[in-house]
């Protein structure tokens, strides 16, 4: 039975059926056949996945991420940025970084990332005589870090799965964050350095301060979020509803980019985004279901623990196959597909429970600029007009670094657990 669930989704994978269908078939399929459990329960366990209150905190995010790109949020930080560090060599790339860096403290969404700050940027780069390959490549990575900066979704979808506190994966969040934007920004100085692309005028203190007037609202939503989590003010689920109607409020009230007829638009886009999530959970649960049924997770503790007891073994095994898993499945679906079996043998080995969640998301971030699945990089393909061929190669010196950074947050446990 347990041979036989792994095929069945490789089968299904392979002729192109949705993870979530792909799910549901094989979990139901092996339930019944294997007499796990009856097809009454199939139903009981997918509601089951879907009951849980932090889980409310998702669509709540995805509908603050759509009104604050639609809200002219992004163009706000794009010029806030541009004054703190155009003027370097290489500027318009570490403004890239940057915004998306502010951005995705907003959005909690990669690919929402991507699309807000590169419909600007990405052209932006291209004018000033950037590399277009290099322009758009720049963008993808930079939109990782809305998986990695809290609110992150795959953050609170891996504190679900792992039973830990969606606020400690939010701290666990902040420093490999910043730790991945600066290896950002020191890349982009390097690379324009050699490339030669030359930075803006340099912005006047009168230029910073009017900057960072237009931005404050933009800059404050985050601070608000974050801040009521950890001060105990209101819980993660409920500081996602604020942030909804904070993004509201600025966006239709105060910086009136969102008009009354946009409105039905964002909420039927989140809503389909939502719902998207959503079902992939719930099959989700009934897969790892049907795995604790066939004791699949203490097979692979068992027979990983026969082969090596080293924790540093397991960290550089694990990130390689998260590294591969990436390229071919989107994050949301590794996660809840995957921690059931990974995590009990991470704590068999001490490993803490936080620590290996930041491990496990930030490979999937990589995930999002490698093909053949990256959507990061078809967002900004779409954005750019080049070819898939071209960006990929561009992409590679990123992943490298980012996956520098992955082996220093593997083996520091320190970056994730500091504040906690």
């Amino acid at each position: 039975m347990v041979a036989l669930i792994f095929i069945l989704l490789a089968i299904f994978f392979a002729i192109g059926v949705p993870i979530a269908i792909a799910l549901g078939l094989a979990s139901a399929g092996v339930a019944y056949f294997g007499d796990l459990a009856p097809l009454q329960l199939v139903p009981q366990q997918m509601f089951n996945a879907t009951n849980s209150f932090p889980l409310m905190a998702i669509p709540f995010f995805i509908l603050a991420g759509s009104l604050m790109q639609t809200g002219g949020i992004s163009k706000r930080l794009v010029a806030f940025a541009s004054t703190l560090v155009g003027h370097i060599s290489g500027g318009l790339a570490m403004v890239v970084i940057i915004t998306s860096m502010f951005f995705a403290a907003i959005s909690g969404s990669g690919a929402a990332t991507t699309a807000a700050i590169g419909s600007i940027l990405i052209p932006a780069m291209i004018a000033k005589g950037y590399d277009i390959n290099y322009a758009s490549a720049n963008q993808a990575v930079s939109g990782a870090l809305g998986v990695i900066i809290p609110p992150s979704i795959p953050l609170i979808l891996y504190a679900i799965s792992a039973k830990t506190s969606v606020g400690d994966m939010f701290l666990a969040g902040i420093l490999p964050g910043i730790l991945v934007t600066l290896s950002l920004l020191i890349s982009a100085y390097l690379i324009s350095k050699k490339k030669r692309y030359g930075g803006e005028k340099k912005a006047s203190p009168k230029e910073i301060v009017v900057g960072f007037k237009n931005a404050i609202l933009s800059l404050l939503m985050p601070a608000i979020v974050l801040g009521g989590i950890y001060g105990g003010i209101f819980t993660p689920t409920e500081a996602a509803v604020i942030a909804v109607v904070y993004s509201f409020i600025i966006g239709v009230f105060i910086y009136r980019e969102i008009k009354w007829r946009d409105i039905p638009r964002v909420f039927k886009e989140s809503a389909v985004t939502t719902a998207i999530v959503m079902i992939i959970i719930s099959t989700a649960g009934l897969f790892s279901f049907v795995l604790n049924r066939l004791r699949v997770p203490d097979l692979v503790s068992d027979a990983f623990l026969g082969f090596s007891t080293n924790v540093f073994v397991f960290i550089i095994i694990v990130n390689i196959f998260l590294l591969i898993v990436g390229m071919f499945m989107e994050a949301a679906a590794a996660i809840l597909i995957f921690v059931p079996i990974l995590l009990p043998v991470a704590l068999s080995l001490g490993m803490d429970p936080v620590h290996f969640g930041v491990i496990v998301v930030v490979n999937l971030a990589i995930g999002l600029v490698t093909p053949p699945v990256g959507l990061n990089l078809f967002v900004a393909l779409k954005i750019s007009n080049t070819r898939i061929e071209a960006i990929s190669r561009a992409v590679i010196p990123f992943v490298i670094i980012l996956f520098v950074d992955v082996l220093i947050i593997s083996f520091i446990p320190w970056l994730s657990l500091v504040f906690l």
